[in-house]
């Protein structure tokens, strides 16, 4: 037997005395925020109304914000057919008077919504088509060039008109938004702001000495120095926009007073200084715009049938503001019958346009529809007043001119934050969904990157190229589908719309939030849509209309 040495075996070790536990530190469960069909923080919702002199305020902030895409579409549209700075002012009356009488229409026979009717870019396709057309026809000068080019618009909007009129009037629009949902809803409402990035920051950029002080001004005015006293939280929350426009379109002024624009290129002149647009002194004192201004239209069948593209395009662009537009205003989501007539009527203002003479047809504003959740403040008699501005603004054009002169920059700075709250508002809609599901993330995704993609690459590709990517011997054939797809909403709307209804449609209606969505789709589905929708005379005091 081997002996072992004790002194060699090592002692025992002892275990570590036991630690008394640590207390346990209970831990408030994360905050829930539960679903609002409304949002909660409106001062001023459709039916509410602020005193008198504050609402001819808004509605002469209504009419500023959509005086800039006026300004931007006819500045590029009308030295392309030839004409002047004098017709350029006369096409800044007509589309003036024109977005008013629509507007009115909209507000109280439409869809009654606090919505601007607007002049559209989606018309901008079809328009440049008719230009080359007749760019390289034989006219005894440029005037008489434009005059043509106007009345082959005139011809071709009248008759596309009736592509809206037929698709509201006959309930079919109606019919195709049964198949919306709130998760198809966000991509397009999304884009419907998004899509614009091209109005907001690259033409802000075209004068930063002045864009960028007019977007920085207005945050810090419009979000953190209201805070500082009660009073400074009423005048910059609702007046703020007002208030930076005055200082920044002064401080251009004095920069183009003082030659600091004297040895730049043309382009920077065209944009940064106060006296480059000639309105002032191109515009009459008095102008009534009246049917057929320009003259008898003319009718072509290959400009008609391009022109419809764009028709469609611009009732889909407004489907997706009304859905923004009632949700900054308070509103219950636009049911479809209402939808469906409001293009319907849509399609009666294109009609009116084009026996005007306006140079593109209209749609709903997405910028003035921003405006409503800037100063939260959804009035529907707000923008009822603003039409009074831009059909008085449209008949005294020596007046109407002068505000049509702020630099383009100071607009693109603007509509870098109501592009971005529309964008968000979109957003907004996936909390009535499972926003946890990998089905409607990838609906949502796919909607949203192809909505984006797809128009830029159209639209540069008409840039390099001057055609669009589709180019065939039909050149409607090629307005209609390089109008489609140079259309984010229409991009973003094709693409969520069909994988929400065939995609694991049947089994997934909680998901996409249709147990939320569907009464509102009804004509009586829910007792507010009267309240909101109806004509004055059915409207009943169902619900409070003024949250503070």
């Amino acid at each position: 037997m081997v002996e072992t040495n004790p002194a060699a075996v090592p002692p025992p070790t002892q275990a570590p005395p036991l630690q008394p536990p640590l207390p346990t530190v209970a831990r408030p469960p994360p905050p829930v925020y539960p679903p609002h069909e409304q949002l909660q923080q409106l001062q001023f919702c459709i039916h509410s109304n602020p005193s008198w002199h504050e609402t001819f305020l808004f509605a002469f902030q209504h009419y500023i914000v959509m005086l800039g895409s006026i300004v931007m579409i006819s500045t590029t549209l009308v030295p392309l057919m030839g004409g002047n700075n004098g017709d350029k002012a006369r096409v800044i009356q007509t589309l003036l008077f024109m977005s008013g009488v629509n507007t009115l229409l909209q507000t109280f026979i439409g869809t009654r919504l606090p919505t601007v009717m607007n002049a559209s870019f989606a018309f901008v396709i079809p328009v440049m088509s008719t230009i080359k057309d007749f760019a390289f026809r034989n006219f005894d000068n440029d005037h008489q060039r434009f005059v043509h080019t106007m009345r082959a618009i005139q011809g071709s909007m009248i008759v596309s008109s009736f592509v809206n009129i037929l698709i509201g009037y006959s309930k079919l629009w109606g019919s195709c938004s049964r198949f919306f949902s709130p998760l198809s809803m966000v991509p397009v409402v999304c884009v419907v702001g998004l899509g614009l990035f091209g109005r907001g920051f690259p033409q802000l950029a075209e004068c930063v000495e002045i864009g960028l002080p007019m977007l920085i001004l207005l945050v810090i005015l419009q979000q953190y120095l209201k805070n500082m006293h009660e009073r400074l939280h009423f005048v910059f929350e609702r007046f703020g926009l007002l208030f930076c426009m005055v200082v920044v379109w002064s401080f251009a002024a004095v920069l183009t007073a003082s030659g600091a624009y004297n040895s730049v290129k043309e382009n920077t002149k065209q944009h940064c200084r106060t006296d480059r647009s000639y309105l002032i002194s191109s515009a009459p004192w008095i102008k009534v715009p009246y049917p057929f201004q320009w003259g008898a239209p003319i009718f072509s069948a290959s400009h008609v049938f391009g022109m419809m593209g764009a028709t469609f395009v611009s009732a889909i662009e407004s489907t997706g503001t009304h859905f923004a537009t009632a949700r900054l205003a308070g509103a219950t989501p636009p049911p479809a019958h209402v939808i469906t007539r409001s293009i319907g009527l849509q399609g009666v203002g294109m009609l009116l346009e084009g026996i005007f003479g306006a140079a593109v047809g209209s749609a709903a504003s997405v910028e003035n529809a921003g405006l409503l959740g800037l100063t939260r403040i959804g009035s529907r008699r707000a923008v009822q007043i603003s039409t009074g501005f831009m059909i008085f603004f449209s008949i005294f054009g020596k007046f109407g001119a002068l505000f049509a002169s702020i630099p383009l920059p100071i607009f693109a700075a603007i509509y870098c934050i109501l592009f971005g709250l529309v964008a968000a508002i979109g957003i907004s809609f996936i909390q009535f969904t499972n926003h946890n599901s990998l089905r409607n993330l990838y609906i949502l995704g796919l909607a949203l990157f192809l909505g984006i993609s797809v128009p830029q690459y159209f639209n540069e590709f008409t840039a390099s190229a001057g055609h669009g990517p589709v180019k065939t011997d039909g050149g409607w054939f090629n307005d209609i589908l390089n109008s489609f797809f140079s259309s984010a909403p229409t991009v973003a709307m094709l693409v969520a719309t069909v994988l929400d209804n065939t995609l694991q449609a049947m089994n997934t209606a909680a998901e996409r939030g249709l147990p939320w969505w569907i009464p509102f789709q009804n004509r009586k589905g829910d007792l507010r849509n009267d309240e909101f929708y109806a004509y004055p005379l059915r409207i009943h005091s169902l619900v409070p209309t003024r949250y503070l």
